[in-house]
């Protein structure tokens, strides 16, 4: 895969939001391994450490530390630079942070989104977008079977409301200013990612499961779960980014074929309930415990989650690559190699990238 993504990004210009985030900075350093020219536009990062400057990200990209929600700053951002590709991540990405802040979750995630594709419409040039949402767009009726592309949108909490929110005005702005019958105009393309539960090392958000584990497991502490019967399709970090990357790959060959939405997780098997997923984090880390804590207090959160991925195989020929026990010892992997070797966690994380996308 890896000859093939070079081929696609090594010398063009690579607009990311979220770079500084979790998943946005493993894809920044994607990108810099292709050979890419990246901006990154985002928020400074909300937690020591954060996976951007253990990774140098400031030596990855031009960095511009701004608000999504300043339209005139990333459409000046956006029109200065002269992408090629855009990759959208920047988002407000925690359900339990939404019920303490609703209205700015759906400024950042809705309106946000517009803002980035106004931006797009002055562009005057072709753009290959992939805009990132979340699994959490459908309307979760907590049922057996896979939620696919084509499924009713919908969100009980206000993090997943304003991730379906931003797909309306993701298949608005598709349908009014980029639409594909009228590609050759326009020259934008429009695809949409949609992911399932993302593990892997550097991530120390709070009121996520790995990072709640690996905080309790370095501080010898017994690890709190809230929702342990709560299943969830649990895939590592380079799983859905391996995704996106080959959709913008497949939108700059055939864009008006790919300007559309695709799900990205792991095989039905894998999703996982959230006890089963610590038991393989302690069994990966060599020890620790954990305890049950389900105060009925706390905000709602969906209980079963599964998702179809048979267009992103049939119509991408992407696949998973590793099981959810493999995505766990990864992620252990990589923790362990921050906290008893951190000087080598750049060329480890280098390793990780190589692995998976050889």
């Amino acid at each position: 895969m890896i000859n093939e993504l070079k081929r696609v990004y090594a010398g063009k210009k690579v607009f990311l939001t979220g770079h500084t985030g979790f998943k946005g900075a493993w894809l920044l350093k994607i990108l810099h391994m292709l050979g890419a020219e990246i901006m990154g536009y985002a928020l400074e990062p909300l937690q020591q450490p954060n996976l951007y400057e253990v990774l140098q990200g400031d030596s990855l990209c031009h960095s511009v530390i701004a608000d999504l929600r300043d339209s005139a700053g990333l459409k000046a951002a956006v029109l200065n630079f002269q992408p090629d590709f855009i990759f959208h991540l920047a988002a407000q990405p925690l359900v339990r942070l939404s019920y303490q802040k609703p209205a700015e979750t759906f400024e950042v995630n809705a309106i946000g989104t517009a803002n980035l594709l106004d931006a797009v419409a002055q562009l005057n040039k072709r753009c290959d977008c992939v805009l990132i949402t979340t699994d959490k767009v459908y309307h979760n009726y907590e049922w057996e079977r896979p939620y696919h592309e084509e499924d009713r949108l919908g969100g009980y909490d206000p993090y997943s409301a304003s991730k379906a929110c931003a797909e309306l005005v993701i298949d608005s702005y598709r349908n009014s200013f980029f639409n594909i019958n009228t590609y050759q105009q326009h020259q934008k393309a429009i695809a949409v990612g949609r992911a399932g539960n993302v593990i892997g090392g550097g991530d120390w958000s709070k009121d996520r499961l790995i990072p709640d584990i690996v905080r309790a497991l370095i501080g010898n502490e017994r690890i709190e779960i809230r929702n342990p019967d709560a299943v969830r399709p649990w895939q590592h970090v380079m799983e859905p980014l391996g995704g996106y990357l080959l959709l913008g790959a497949k939108l700059n060959t055939h864009p008006q074929q790919f300007a559309q939405a695709y799900n990205f997780g792991p095989v039905v098997t894998d999703a996982l309930p959230v006890s089963k997923m610590v038991e393989m984090a302690i069994q990966a880390w060599g020890s620790g415990e954990y305890f049950i804590n389900q105060s009925p207090n706390q905000p709602h959160e969906a209980g079963l989650l599964k998702l179809d991925i048979n267009r992103a195989a049939g119509q991408l020929s992407w696949l998973p690559q590793y099981n959810a026990l493999e995505a766990v010892e990864n992620t252990i992997q990589w923790y362990k190699q921050f906290y008893e070797h951190r000087q080598h966690i750049i060329k480890f994380t280098e390793q990780q990238i190589g692995q998976f996308l050889a």
